[in-house]
């Protein structure tokens, strides 16, 4: 029982290949549609929580609570579906959410930008839309800027550091058939069984993941930013300001057992010399 987490460039054929592995593995796939079904769970917008789970959101979206909110929704989303185990993630930041899981296999699928237009074209043309060349060129272009700047804006990072990955697929000279066989026969190996201790680290993130989300809802929380870290249902926060209320909070979230709480104290601005 294991999870492939698999970031893939648009017209790299990384959801084809996601779909095969899952059809041979019995996995379920878990793509956009699936994270915008649980989201609405939370009584928010599905379409919102796609667009913000692809792309950066622009400058006054990204100063506002309710895009944080739908961010923690997204990350709460990821852990319950790691959770279940024998999953297929697409996207939504699973090389940097799953990091240290030791039955996380971390996949980046990437092509060359041509064969990507060739490849979204033809996918196009199947589906009778229109497929002008330039407009694919621009589709994929914008898609990969879209994608780099959402890793700056969540993670401080490269989308293409390959250290996030555990394994790099190329697939300019291969079919999809190749990557499924080599997923297929990695995911059998016995460094990616699910265990206790791995599991426990992401049930421990689901329960932070889940506090987060509480603390972006609430009225009294929302606009104090709350460090959040959980084991074994101790939740442990750690901020300026807010922390009584925080705390609050957090003992509602199902699966808390009790919360510590730590202040951060700013140390005073030096006097400016003349």
């Amino acid at each position: 029982m294991s999870i492939l987490a698999i970031s893939h460039q648009m017209g790299s054929g990384g959801a084809e290949i996601a779909q095969l592995v899952a059809e041979r593995m019995a996995y379920r796939v878990v793509g956009s549609m699936e994270f915008g079904e649980l989201v609405v769970r939370y009584g928010l917008t599905a379409d919102r929580a796609t667009r913000l789970g692809e792309a950066k959101p622009p400058l006054l979206e990204r100063l506002s609570a309710e895009t944080r909110l739908y961010l923690a929704v997204i990350q709460s989303a990821l852990y319950e579906f790691a959770e279940q185990d024998n999953v297929i993630i697409l996207g939504r930041g699973g090389q940097w959410l799953l990091r240290g899981i030791p039955h996380a296999l971390r996949v980046r699928i990437i092509a060359p930008f041509d064969a990507r237009v060739k490849h979204v074209s033809l996918a196009l043309a199947h589906g009778a839309q229109s497929a002008n060349p330039d407009a694919v060129r621009d589709l994929v272009q914008r898609d990969d800027v879209d994608k780099r700047g959402r890793a700056r804006y969540l993670f401080d990072s490269e989308l293409d550091d390959p250290t996030l990955y555990d394994l790099l697929l190329n697939m300019e000279r291969f079919e999809n058939a190749a990557a499924v066989a080599v997923l297929e026969r990695l995911l059998k190996f016995p460094e990616l069984e699910s265990g206790p201790t791995g599991s426990q680290m992401v049930a421990d993130r689901g329960l932070a993941a889940r506090v987060r989300v509480a603390l972006a809802a609430a009225d009294d929380t929302r606009r104090h930013k709350v460090d959040v870290e959980a084991r074994a249902g101790i939740v442990s926060l750690a901020g300026t300001s807010g922390l009584k209320e925080a705390a609050k909070v957090a003992r509602e979230v199902p699966g808390v057992r009790s919360v510590e709480t730590q202040l951060i104290e700013i140390p005073p601005i030096p006097p400016v010399m003349m």
